[in-house]
């Protein structure tokens, strides 16, 4: 099948170099000719592991073309999947700009049955804007030439995305489920034939499609990460409560993921979660809700709950060394919101960062994949001024993580990359001022921490810890 992507971040490059993967024809259009000619010279601009292989592979084969060409675009392919960015609005809810303007490229220039794909994170009710934009360019087109135009139909889908950072072509490539919102018109059915067709190789074992309204498609994606959202800031409160009672949050999780009912996935207590997802789903529909009159009481603790957590470490830090940091350093293994990525959007290094340099303190880091991001992002987060640059040469990048421990009073880990799961505990000791570990996502255990001599703050562990 010919397909068109526009956009090509995580969710439109991961989607274009799938479908290419199993046959397809994509097209994949972006704004942004730095970003084309990267793609087109062989490189990717995200890290996102497998990916790399799969488009140089696919760009080899000729299934896989990339380009700014908006009109080549819009006529390469029937389905046409809206891939862009959602960032959130300064009121919380989700910006469609960048939507509309592909939906309005595609209405300037199509020609034939067009089926649009919103494959970009997107409020309820979005579909019938994306219609209405490109309505309103073919009406202008109409009247421009002063006739009705003719092989103009078309229709709007919603394939909301499932993709996690780290692991998104597996989770393509493999999905769990497959969700498709479209209408009951004769245009609808017609899409739901080529979606089936598209989608026909995930569902060779068994049925993973799911089918409904488009509004109902829209709503899912936000239901399913607002859920997730919640299970994370539920145990990180429970984590914090445990700590004061002294309980192993730990033990915990397993005890209650063992429940069918409950279950393991999202129970991990930690530093908060970031990213492009969470933290701008849940804004995105308590804004909705309250265009409709109504409070998310849930969702607005949710959100609440994880600014706050946030600070855990921060506070941690305060509790052993003191308010006054100055003249100390820190090591700090992990920037990126997740492993396996170097996306800093949200991330909670960003805050632990911003507290340690305000108290004074210089920080030496170390992250596998996200320095050059983080380099970048955090000269945004202290600002262009004298002060913000004094700031920001108080945090030191290292290029390997046991150099980042030298002379530093503690290791604070905010990422749980797998190349800190298993490190040398006895050069870590040799290396560090003080034997002290404050874990971020309760990578070790307390009891070996005991053992190896190591002064270790998990988060809701202390009923192990030892000082």
């Amino acid at each position: 099948m010919k397909i068109t992507i526009i956009g090509t971040g995580y969710v439109g490059l991961v989607t274009g170099a799938c479908l290419a993967e199993l046959g397809n024809d994509v097209f994949c259009l972006d704004v942004d000719q730095r970003k084309i000619d990267l793609l087109n010279n062989g490189g990717i601009p995200i890290h996102e592991p497998g990916l790399e292989e799969i488009v140089a592979r696919n760009r080899a084969a000729g299934r896989l073309h990339f380009s700014t060409d908006v009109a080549a675009s819009v006529a390469h392919g029937q389905l046409q999947f809206i891939a862009v960015g959602t960032p959130p609005d300064e009121d919380g809810s989700a910006d469609l700009q960048y939507v509309l303007a592909a939906a309005r490229s595609i209405g300037r220039h199509m020609d034939g049955f067009k089926v649009i794909v919103d494959k970009s994170t997107v409020p309820v009710g979005t579909a019938d804007r994306v219609a209405a934009a490109i309505r309103e360019e073919l009406a202008v087109r109409g009247a421009e030439s002063g006739r009705l135009l003719a092989n103009t139909e078309f229709t709007v889908v919603s394939n909301p995305e499932f993709l996690k950072e780290g692991a998104a072509v597996e989770d393509f490539m493999r999905p769990d489920r497959i969700v498709i919102g479209h209408d009951s018109s004769p245009n609808g059915q017609r899409a739901r034939e080529l979606m089936k067709l598209l989608y026909a190789p995930f569902n060779r074992n068994h049925e993973r499609t799911y089918w409904m309204d488009v509004r109902s498609a829209e709503f899912t994606k936000y239901a399913a990460n607002a859920m997730l959202a919640t299970r994370i800031s539920f145990m990180n409160e429970l984590a914090n409560l445990a700590d004061k009672v002294g309980a192993d949050i730990e033990a915990v999780r397993h005890g209650i993921g063992s429940d069918p009912r409950i279950g393991h996935s999202f129970l991990y207590a930690g530093a908060g979660y970031g990213g492009s997802c969470f933290p701008k789903d849940v804004q995105a529909i308590e804004r909705t809700a309250r265009q409709y009159g109504q409070d998310l009481l849930i969702l607005s603790a949710v959100e609440a709950v994880n600014e706050r957590q946030k600070h855990v470490l921060g506070r941690k830090v305060v509790a052993r060394f003191g308010e006054d940091l100055s003249g100390k350093r820190f090591a700090v293994w992990g920037l990126a919101f997740k492993p396996n990525t170097d996306d800093m959007r949200e991330a909670p290094s960003r805050v632990l960062l911003q507290e340690l340099v305000e108290r004074g303190a210089t920080v030496a880091v170390h992250d596998p994949v996200a320095m050059a991001e983080a380099r970048r992002v955090l000269a945004l987060d202290f600002g262009h001024d004298a002060l913000g640059e004094e700031k920001l040469a108080r945090v030191e990048f290292k290029d390997a993580p046991m150099d980042a421990l030298q002379g530093a009073e503690a290791l604070l880990i905010v990422t749980e990359w797998k190349a800190f799961r298993s490190p040398d505990f006895e050069q870590i000791k040799e290396r560090l001022k003080h034997p002290v570990i404050i874990d971020g996502r309760n990578l070790y255990e307390p009891a070996l921490m005991t053992a190896q001599g190591i002064e270790y703050h998990g988060i809701g562990r202390s009923v192990l810890t030892s000082k």
